[in-house]
């Protein structure tokens, strides 16, 4: 019997990379491979980065030197190690990682990881460090079916790609230049996988994109189906109660999505709209292609649908040239729209982008202040937004034991963690929770004796006593 190979992932970033590290596990475990917690264990390390944060890189070198010591060690002990860089620093910068960490066996971008294998043995032969050279074209290739025991290893929640790739050219960001332009998988594709989940224990999927709702992939019928009508058709796979997608652009919200929130019970109230800034004049600066206006009617034509739905989003503060009115305006928006959570940085310019050559900067300590009062203000409204589920029965898909002993955790229509003392056979379960109190960021309270309840086509909230 072949003893097993083990492998380490370390992901930076975004969902995608949680999505193509799953995926890379699925690639190598036909080759032997499981994975392990501990790098220094590893037969096989690989990094899979991300190029989004200021610093990214330095921080994928530094890692870098201390898997070159690890690899060192193991040789001394008569083991060997390999290193992969993965993703999209791997992408911007294959050679430099080459040249500067002689440690790395394979770079490989974010399009072409399923090709993993070949590039190891090929590296091996060889006797040197390989870089991909399988073109973005090939970015949904052919990938091997994940084996059902990796799956259920993941959990009762997944995710699936739906499209990879940015077309929108935001001034601040690279990602159309790590991960190209915008590319849909098929429908029967992503059908294939959300069964081939279902069947192994998975009941709630988010769709991943880079800009997920530019979904244009081709349907079973001959036709281009949008990000509204897949929802649909994933709706109808038993034992799928729940979808999710992430992360939108406010351009690419389109009837079929606002109609999916209408009428599908499994798509959650809970959308990430990034909006970035609340100034039109720094909204054109970045490319945004909307204005401010723009970003409030969308958030009422999803209101308008759907009642109980809530919102996430991203801001960026401190873009060059952003005045202490244009700030203003961004509170101004944030305070009109009422958010149950966000994601906010100070700008830090991102090498080969036009905002990097923008000579309009804004002093670290403006940034600092003004990151600090956004981010007041965010933290009130979703303490606020927690808070109010205090006292209500709130719908709880239950995910998994807790850290304190008898617990069992899930999470809300609104990704809020959810506790309650149970048995684990409760796991994979949809279950009303009376919601006693609040600790953090996290509902502590009761399963609820179920009832009947109203007829409604949405019933993920019913108000308490």
């Amino acid at each position: 019997m072949t003893t097993p190979r083990k492998l380490h992932i370390k992901s930076y970033g975004c969902q995608m990379n949680v999505y193509d590290a799953q995926r890379m596990v699925d690639t190598l475990a036909p080759e032997g491979f499981v994975e392990t917690a501990n790098a220094e264990d590893a037969d096989l390390v690989i990094l899979n980065t991300c190029h989004i944060r200021e610093k990214a890189s330095e921080k994928v070198y530094s890692e870098l030197g201390r898997l070159r010591v690890a690899k060192e060690e193991a040789a001394q002990n008569g083991r060997e190690m390999r290193i992969a860089v993965a993703g999209c620093v791997a992408q911007a910068e294959g050679q430099e990682i080459i040249r500067r960490a002689p440690a790395v066996d394979v770079v490989v971008g974010p399009q072409s990881y399923h090709h993993l294998p070949q590039l190891l043995k090929r590296a091996k032969e060889q006797g040197r460090a390989l870089e991909t050279e399988f073109p973005v074209e090939d970015k949904f290739g052919f990938l091997p079916d994940p084996k059902p025991a990796a799956i259920r290893a993941r959990g009762i929640s997944s995710f699936v790609t739906v499209q990879e790739g940015c077309d929108k050219f935001c001034t601040f960001c690279v990602v159309p230049y790590t991960r190209g332009a915008e590319v849909s998988r098929p429908v029967a594709r992503i059908i294939d996988d959300v069964m081939r989940l279902a069947d192994n224990g998975v009941r709630e999927i988010t769709l991943i994109g880079q800009n997920v709702n530019a979904y244009h992939g081709d349907g079973p019928d001959g036709k281009t189906w949008p990000l509204g009508k897949l929802l649909h058709r994933l709706a109808e796979i038993p034992g799928i109660v729940r979808l999710r997608y992430s992360t939108s652009h406010p351009r690419d919200v389109d009837d079929s999505l606002i109609s999916a929130h209408r009428d599908l019970a499994e798509l959650m109230p809970f959308v990430h709209l990034p909006v970035q800034s609340g100034s039109d004049r720094i909204l054109a600066a970045m490319n945004r292609k909307h204005t401010a206006d723009d970003y409030r009617r969308i958030i009422d034509r999803f209101r308008d649908v759907r009642q109980d739905i809530a919102f996430s989003s991203d801001f960026i503060v401190g873009f060059p040239g952003e005045t202490e009115e244009e700030f203003a305006a961004t509170l101004a928006l944030v305070m009109q729209i009422g958010y149950a959570g966000a994601y906010s940085f100070k700008y830090s310019p991102r090498p080969g982008t036009p905002a990097a050559d923008m000579q309009e900067t804004v002093s670290a300590a403006e940034m600092d202040e003004r990151l600090v009062r956004l981010q007041e203000l965010i933290d009130a409204q979703q303490s606020a937004f927690n808070k109010a589920m205090i006292g209500n029965t709130v719908d709880v898909l239950f995910e998994r034991a807790a850290r304190n002993p008898g617990q069992i955790v899930g999470r809300t229509a609104y990704l809020q963690p959810a506790h309650v003392f149970a048995s684990p056979d409760i796991i994979g379960q949809v279950l009303p929770v009376r919601i006693d109190s609040l600790e953090r960021y996290s509902l502590l309270g009761e399963l609820a004796t179920p009832t009947p309840r109203p007829a409604s086509p949405h019933p993920h909230m019913t108000t308490g006593a």
